[in-house]
């Protein structure tokens, strides 16, 4: 217990948060019929998690530093589990995209003391077995989300894929506070609230002027002022980060080809990857009357390929660059998305197989690598701000991706359908739309959506890998301790301090 005890607690944290991420999208159809939810309330409860976890991650690992990792650890999983509840007890819409906005919040604690805590307990082999364990976790429950999602949504109700994180949380601060000792960081660090505050801003406005946009059009006085105050918060958090002895993200960093790729490529990834499946899901059940058990399964295709290549790749695609590994896998995924860009009104779920087992193969190429292709761009030092920074780019490129993909797919459908009509469809409410169009305009309005969106990912995909194989030319040598599977850095840290 003592001696792996510490990798347990941080796998239950890590599975939980992971898991939350993607368990959410076979209930969508479900929550918008027992919440009297709209699409971008369907939007806003995916994007509130992703967008919390994706600003707050670099600033809560800073201050984890000095706080003490396990303290902050500890205070995340509570948070979780708190807002879990909240989650599952939500009367509204509004209740419950707040409530995951907070467990976004305690999942950023959770996440960004993650890798810092097995650094400062496992050394040697011991680490790369920890690092092997933690990212097969990692992987299995982005895997498994859609399909727990589905048998917890068709079993006891939607409500229970959030109070299943309850237990869990119990049996992880019961194991944190028996066998993980506390560790810190630098103590001179400073935390860069200025820089967090108004990263989070630029995100929050950047996503919400892409969901604004789905409803009032791109050329909207609104949304243009959305997207202008989301271009002040970036030129915000640019002067901020130029200024300071303690960055969460060192613009400079950027001026470095193979970094730049990387971010670009970590950005794409789970947009491009994961971002459709909210509205393939919907359209499984709504138009395909599909039960969200059934729907979940139509997405083991990704996860089992993703898994398979994965394992494989440890071992055949060791010292392979990053640029062939990165850049070739997102191509895959482009090109498994233009494969589900021909839908229409006859189509079956049996039309997403192909491009979903193509997405899952580039995934499999790309999780593995992506981080440790980020490390070998920087220098030595920089490696835990580059580790971080890949993970808050995934999962804003998650968010914008939801965001994006769903206006795309409200504005195709209103091609043929009004307005109104076209994102009631989207947001799950065909049923109600039956009595007034007919079954054949809804399912061709619905499958254009989805492949316009899908070339839309497909293409995001395309450039992304294309931009990866050009820039990341010469990867340095990574770290002494960093296996090319960890999403941050796991330094030897001097001095650490336990007790």
């Amino acid at each position: 217990m003592r001696t792996w005890g510490t990798l347990t607690a941080v796998c239950l944290g890590t599975f939980m948060l992971l898991l939350d991420v993607t368990i959410a999208v076979v209930a969508l159809p479900d929550m918008a019929r027992s919440l009297h939810a709209s699409l971008s309330d369907l939007q806003w409860v995916m994007d509130g998690y992703a967008l919390a976890l994706a600003a707050l991650l670099l600033g809560i690992g800073a201050a984890a530093d000095i706080l003490g990792r396990r303290r902050v650890h500890l205070v995340g999983v509570v948070v979780f589990a708190t807002a879990s509840l909240l989650c599952g007890l939500a009367s509204g819409p509004g209740m419950l995209v707040a409530a995951r906005g907070l467990q976004g919040l305690g999942a950023a604690a959770m996440f960004a003391t993650t890798l810092p805590l097995l650094g400062s307990v496992y050394q040697g082999k011991q680490r790369s077995v920890a690092l092997g364990v933690w990212g097969a976790v990692s992987g299995a429950a982005a895997a498994v989300g859609p399909v727990v999602g589905g048998l917890l949504t068709d079993g006891p109700g939607w409500r229970w894929i959030f109070y299943v994180n309850l237990p869990v949380s119990v049996a992880a601060v019961w194991l944190t506070l028996k066998v993980v000792p506390e560790s810190h960081g630098s103590r001179d660090r400073r935390v860069d609230w200025a820089g967090t505050v108004t990263f989070a801003a630029f995100a929050g406005a950047l996503t919400y002027g892409a969901v604004r946009a789905g409803q009032d059009g791109w050329g909207d006085t609104g949304t243009l002022a959305t997207f202008g105050a989301a271009v002040v918060a970036l030129c915000c958090f640019l002067a901020v980060e130029l200024r300071s002895a303690d960055p969460l993200l060192d613009p400079r960093l950027f001026l470095k080809p193979a970094f730049s790729g990387v971010m670009v490529g970590a950005l794409a990834f789970n947009a491009a990857a994961f971002s459709l499946m909210a509205y393939d899901s919907i359209w499984l059940q709504t138009m395909l009357g599909m039960s969200p058990v059934r729907g979940g399964l139509v997405f083991l295709w990704l996860s089992l390929a993703s898994f398979v290549v994965a394992a494989a790749g440890g071992r055949l695609l060791h010292g392979v660059p990053a640029r062939i590994t990165v850049g070739g896998g997102l191509l895959l995924i482009g090109t498994g998305q233009f494969c589900m860009t021909g839908l229409d009104a006859g189509s079956t779920a049996s039309a997403l197989v192909p491009g979903l087992i193509l997405v899952g193969i580039g995934t499999g190429l790309v999780a593995p690598g992506i981080a440790g292709a980020a490390l070998a761009a920087v220098p030595a030092e920089r490696s835990g701000m580059a580790g971080g920074a890949v993970n808050t780019f995934r999962q804003l490129g998650y968010a914008l991706g939801i965001a994006v993909y769903g206006t795309v797919v409200t504005s195709r459908m209103g091609d043929s359908l009004p307005n109104g009509a076209a994102h009631a469809l989207a947001g799950g409410a065909a049923g109600a739309l039956r009595g007034t169009f007919s079954e054949h305009a809804l399912r061709t309005a619905f499958a254009s959506g989805l492949s316009s969106a899908a070339a839309l990912a497909g293409l995001t995909a395309t450039v992304a890998g294309a931009l990866v194989v050009a820039l990341v030319r010469r990867p340095k040598p990574t770290p002494a301790g960093v296996t090319n599977s960890a999403p941050a850095t796991l330094k030897e840290e001097t001095p650490v301090r336990h007790r």
